[in-house]
Protein backbone atom coordinates (compact mmCIF):
# COMPACT_ATOMS: atom_id res chain seq x y z
CA UNK A 1 0.00 0.00 0.00
CA UNK A 2 1.18 3.39 -0.87
CA UNK A 3 1.40 5.78 2.01
CA UNK A 4 -0.22 9.18 1.92
CA UNK A 5 2.74 10.73 4.06
CA UNK A 6 4.09 13.81 2.25
CA UNK A 7 0.89 13.82 0.06
CA UNK A 8 -2.35 15.90 -0.16
CA UNK A 9 -4.71 14.62 1.94
CA UNK A 10 -7.06 16.44 2.28
CA UNK A 11 -8.43 19.92 0.06
CA UNK A 12 -10.65 22.56 1.97
CA UNK A 13 -12.67 25.05 0.54
CA UNK A 14 -13.34 28.80 2.37
CA UNK A 15 -16.66 30.43 1.61
CA UNK A 16 -18.82 33.11 2.41
CA UNK A 17 -21.57 31.22 1.45
CA UNK A 18 -22.04 28.10 2.05
CA UNK A 19 -25.59 27.32 0.32
CA UNK A 20 -24.24 29.02 -2.86
CA UNK A 21 -21.32 27.37 -3.15
CA UNK A 22 -23.07 23.93 -2.75
CA UNK A 23 -25.44 24.94 -5.74
CA UNK A 24 -22.48 26.00 -7.57
CA UNK A 25 -19.96 23.10 -7.25
CA UNK A 26 -22.58 20.74 -7.06
CA UNK A 27 -23.98 21.57 -9.99
CA UNK A 28 -20.37 21.83 -11.68
CA UNK A 29 -18.48 18.77 -10.37
CA UNK A 30 -21.24 16.97 -9.59
CA UNK A 31 -20.19 16.48 -5.65
CA UNK A 32 -23.33 16.64 -3.15
CA UNK A 33 -21.77 19.09 -0.51
CA UNK A 34 -23.48 18.91 3.04
CA UNK A 35 -27.16 20.79 3.38
CA UNK A 36 -25.91 20.87 6.94
CA UNK A 37 -22.83 21.30 9.26
CA UNK A 38 -21.26 18.34 10.53
CA UNK A 39 -22.76 16.93 14.14
CA UNK A 40 -21.12 18.74 16.99
CA UNK A 41 -18.76 20.97 15.21
CA UNK A 42 -17.79 24.46 16.59
CA UNK A 43 -17.51 26.17 13.45
CA UNK A 44 -20.29 25.46 9.98
CA UNK A 45 -17.99 22.98 8.23
CA UNK A 46 -19.69 20.49 6.09
CA UNK A 47 -18.52 17.40 3.82
CA UNK A 48 -17.83 17.28 0.29
CA UNK A 49 -19.49 13.93 -1.23
CA UNK A 50 -18.49 12.38 -4.09
CA UNK A 51 -20.91 10.13 -6.03
CA UNK A 52 -18.89 7.19 -5.32
CA UNK A 53 -19.57 7.65 -1.47
CA UNK A 54 -16.35 8.92 -1.02
CA UNK A 55 -15.45 12.72 -0.04
CA UNK A 56 -13.56 15.06 -2.31
CA UNK A 57 -12.63 17.18 0.96
CA UNK A 58 -14.46 19.91 3.14
CA UNK A 59 -16.23 23.60 3.05
CA UNK A 60 -15.75 25.87 5.64
CA UNK A 61 -18.56 28.55 5.97
CA UNK A 62 -16.30 31.90 7.14
CA UNK A 63 -18.00 34.04 9.93
CA UNK A 64 -18.32 37.23 9.71
CA UNK A 65 -15.74 38.02 12.49
CA UNK A 66 -13.23 35.73 10.05
CA UNK A 67 -14.04 37.82 7.15
CA UNK A 68 -13.39 41.07 8.97
CA UNK A 69 -10.03 39.57 10.30
CA UNK A 70 -8.88 39.09 6.49
CA UNK A 71 -9.71 35.43 5.72
CA UNK A 72 -10.98 35.40 1.89
CA UNK A 73 -12.89 32.37 -0.10
CA UNK A 74 -10.49 30.44 -1.52
CA UNK A 75 -9.43 26.41 -2.14
CA UNK A 76 -6.60 25.31 0.61
CA UNK A 77 -4.65 21.83 0.46
CA UNK A 78 -3.61 19.52 3.76
CA UNK A 79 -0.24 17.98 3.63
CA UNK A 80 0.36 14.83 5.51
CA UNK A 81 3.09 15.03 7.81
CA UNK A 82 3.83 12.49 10.97
CA UNK A 83 5.32 15.69 12.83
CA UNK A 84 3.34 18.79 12.48
CA UNK A 85 5.23 20.41 14.90
CA UNK A 86 8.71 20.05 13.59
CA UNK A 87 7.27 20.77 10.47
CA UNK A 88 5.67 23.61 11.49
CA UNK A 89 8.50 25.03 13.26
CA UNK A 90 10.88 24.67 10.17
CA UNK A 91 8.45 26.76 8.06
CA UNK A 92 8.49 29.53 10.40
CA UNK A 93 11.91 29.19 11.14
CA UNK A 94 12.88 29.85 7.47
CA UNK A 95 10.11 33.15 7.45
CA UNK A 96 6.62 31.07 7.39
CA UNK A 97 3.64 33.12 8.72
CA UNK A 98 1.77 31.72 11.32
CA UNK A 99 -2.70 31.70 10.60
CA UNK A 100 -2.74 28.67 13.09
CA UNK A 101 -0.72 27.12 15.66
CA UNK A 102 -0.34 23.25 15.72
CA UNK A 103 -3.10 21.68 18.00
CA UNK A 104 -5.17 18.72 18.24
CA UNK A 105 -8.44 18.18 16.79
CA UNK A 106 -10.93 15.25 18.58
CA UNK A 107 -11.25 12.52 15.72
CA UNK A 108 -9.53 14.38 13.17
CA UNK A 109 -5.86 14.68 13.91
CA UNK A 110 -3.09 17.24 14.44
CA UNK A 111 -2.99 20.05 12.52
CA UNK A 112 -1.57 23.62 12.06
CA UNK A 113 -2.55 26.17 9.37
CA UNK A 114 0.63 28.71 7.68
CA UNK A 115 2.13 30.64 4.75
CA UNK A 116 4.77 28.80 3.71
CA UNK A 117 8.48 30.84 4.09
CA UNK A 118 7.71 31.86 -0.02
CA UNK A 119 4.17 32.81 0.83
CA UNK A 120 2.14 29.72 0.03
CA UNK A 121 -0.96 28.73 2.86
CA UNK A 122 -0.89 25.52 3.39
CA UNK A 123 -2.07 22.90 6.22
CA UNK A 124 -0.07 20.23 7.82
CA UNK A 125 -1.78 17.82 9.14
CA UNK A 126 -1.09 14.40 11.20
CA UNK A 127 -4.20 12.42 10.66
CA UNK A 128 -5.90 10.41 12.81
CA UNK A 129 -7.38 7.04 11.57
CA UNK A 130 -10.83 6.16 11.15
CA UNK A 131 -11.62 3.52 13.88
CA UNK A 132 -11.45 0.31 12.97
CA UNK A 133 -9.40 1.18 10.47
CA UNK A 134 -5.96 2.00 11.14
CA UNK A 135 -4.16 1.48 7.93
CA UNK A 136 -6.83 4.30 5.87
CA UNK A 137 -5.73 6.29 3.22
CA UNK A 138 -7.36 9.32 1.76
CA UNK A 139 -8.29 9.02 -1.54
CA UNK A 140 -9.16 12.81 -1.99
CA UNK A 141 -6.70 12.91 -4.82
CA UNK A 142 -6.26 11.02 -8.65
CA UNK A 143 -4.37 11.56 -11.25
CA UNK A 144 -7.18 10.32 -13.78
CA UNK A 145 -10.35 10.26 -11.94
CA UNK A 146 -13.41 13.16 -11.55
CA UNK A 147 -14.93 14.39 -9.12
CA UNK A 148 -11.55 14.25 -7.57
CA UNK A 149 -8.89 16.65 -6.71
CA UNK A 150 -6.19 15.74 -9.48
CA UNK A 151 -3.33 18.84 -9.90
CA UNK A 152 -1.58 20.97 -7.43
CA UNK A 153 0.28 23.82 -8.86
CA UNK A 154 2.45 25.55 -6.60
CA UNK A 155 3.90 29.76 -7.52
CA UNK A 156 6.76 30.31 -5.43
CA UNK A 157 8.84 33.10 -4.46
CA UNK A 158 11.33 31.17 -4.70
CA UNK A 159 10.96 27.90 -6.83
CA UNK A 160 14.67 26.63 -5.50
CA UNK A 161 14.10 26.89 -2.33
CA UNK A 162 10.83 25.41 -1.92
CA UNK A 163 11.99 22.53 -4.08
CA UNK A 164 14.58 22.09 -1.31
CA UNK A 165 12.57 22.49 1.60
CA UNK A 166 9.77 20.24 0.50
CA UNK A 167 11.77 17.90 0.02
CA UNK A 168 13.68 17.71 3.64
CA UNK A 169 9.76 17.67 5.08
CA UNK A 170 7.84 15.17 2.80
CA UNK A 171 10.26 13.74 0.63
CA UNK A 172 8.70 15.58 -2.73
CA UNK A 173 11.25 14.89 -5.60
CA UNK A 174 11.12 17.08 -8.93
CA UNK A 175 11.40 15.11 -12.55
CA UNK A 176 11.14 16.96 -15.43
CA UNK A 177 10.26 19.85 -16.72
CA UNK A 178 8.52 22.30 -19.45
CA UNK A 179 9.89 25.70 -20.59
CA UNK A 180 7.39 28.16 -20.22
CA UNK A 181 9.58 31.07 -21.50
CA UNK A 182 8.83 34.11 -20.06
CA UNK A 183 7.11 33.02 -17.05
CA UNK A 184 10.04 30.28 -16.37
CA UNK A 185 10.24 26.45 -16.00
CA UNK A 186 7.23 24.17 -14.93
CA UNK A 187 8.54 21.67 -13.33
CA UNK A 188 6.80 18.82 -12.59
CA UNK A 189 6.86 17.24 -8.92
CA UNK A 190 6.11 13.90 -7.51
CA UNK A 191 5.28 12.38 -3.98
CA UNK A 192 5.64 8.79 -3.54
CA UNK A 193 6.28 8.26 -6.45
CA UNK A 194 2.90 9.91 -8.08
CA UNK A 195 3.20 12.99 -10.21
CA UNK A 196 0.99 15.60 -7.66
CA UNK A 197 1.41 19.33 -9.21
CA UNK A 198 4.11 21.35 -10.33
CA UNK A 199 6.34 24.03 -9.41
CA UNK A 200 6.66 26.99 -10.80
CA UNK A 201 8.23 30.86 -10.13
CA UNK A 202 5.23 33.21 -8.58
CA UNK A 203 7.35 36.17 -10.20
CA UNK A 204 7.16 40.12 -9.75
CA UNK A 205 3.99 40.71 -10.98
CA UNK A 206 0.23 39.07 -11.22
CA UNK A 207 -1.41 37.04 -8.44
CA UNK A 208 1.70 36.13 -6.17
CA UNK A 209 2.86 32.76 -4.49
CA UNK A 210 -0.14 30.58 -4.02
CA UNK A 211 -1.03 27.55 -4.77
CA UNK A 212 -3.97 26.37 -7.78
CA UNK A 213 -5.57 23.34 -7.22
CA UNK A 214 -7.07 21.72 -10.16
CA UNK A 215 -10.64 19.30 -9.50
CA UNK A 216 -11.50 16.65 -12.12
CA UNK A 217 -14.63 16.68 -14.47
CA UNK A 218 -15.84 14.13 -16.59
CA UNK A 219 -16.43 16.51 -19.72
CA UNK A 220 -14.65 19.94 -19.80
CA UNK A 221 -16.42 22.04 -22.17
CA UNK A 222 -20.25 20.94 -20.31
CA UNK A 223 -18.14 22.51 -17.11
CA UNK A 224 -17.65 25.74 -18.82
CA UNK A 225 -21.28 25.97 -19.57
CA UNK A 226 -22.05 25.76 -15.90
CA UNK A 227 -19.66 27.55 -14.37
CA UNK A 228 -21.08 30.70 -16.19
CA UNK A 229 -24.90 29.08 -15.83
CA UNK A 230 -23.97 29.41 -11.98
CA UNK A 231 -22.70 32.54 -11.60
CA UNK A 232 -18.60 32.08 -12.00
CA UNK A 233 -16.40 33.13 -14.46
CA UNK A 234 -13.76 31.55 -16.16
CA UNK A 235 -10.77 33.05 -16.46
CA UNK A 236 -8.68 31.46 -18.92
CA UNK A 237 -9.14 28.19 -20.89
CA UNK A 238 -10.16 25.66 -21.67
CA UNK A 239 -6.49 24.75 -23.07
CA UNK A 240 -5.53 21.22 -24.42
CA UNK A 241 -2.34 19.73 -21.62
CA UNK A 242 0.01 17.50 -22.58
CA UNK A 243 -2.07 14.01 -22.40
CA UNK A 244 -5.23 15.27 -24.89
CA UNK A 245 -7.48 16.34 -21.80
CA UNK A 246 -8.11 20.12 -20.87
CA UNK A 247 -8.05 22.35 -17.99
CA UNK A 248 -9.37 26.02 -17.27
CA UNK A 249 -8.89 28.37 -14.65
CA UNK A 250 -12.21 30.22 -12.72
CA UNK A 251 -13.36 31.75 -9.93
CA UNK A 252 -16.60 30.55 -8.14
CA UNK A 253 -19.13 33.52 -7.21
CA UNK A 254 -18.17 33.81 -4.04
CA UNK A 255 -14.50 35.03 -5.71
CA UNK A 256 -12.72 31.70 -4.48
CA UNK A 257 -10.04 30.33 -7.62
CA UNK A 258 -10.12 27.10 -8.89
CA UNK A 259 -8.53 25.12 -11.74
CA UNK A 260 -10.63 22.06 -13.72
CA UNK A 261 -9.48 19.53 -15.73
CA UNK A 262 -10.99 16.52 -18.20
CA UNK A 263 -11.44 15.74 -21.06
CA UNK A 264 -13.44 17.38 -24.47
CA UNK A 265 -16.29 14.68 -25.05
CA UNK A 266 -18.21 17.14 -27.45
Amino acid sequence: MVSNQGSFIWYELMTSDAAGAKDFYDAVIGWDIDDAPVEGSPVDYRMIKRSDGGNAGGMLALTQEMLDGGATPGWFGYIHTPDVDAAFARMVELGGQTFIEPHDMPGVGRIAFLADPQGMPVYLMAPTPPEGAPEAQSDVFSVDRPQHFRWNEMWSADAAATKALYGELFGWEQEGEMDMGPMGKYRFLQANGVGIGALCDAGKEGPGPRINYYIGVEDIDRAVETVTAKGGMVEDGPHEIPGGEFSLHGRDPQGAFFGLVGPRKG
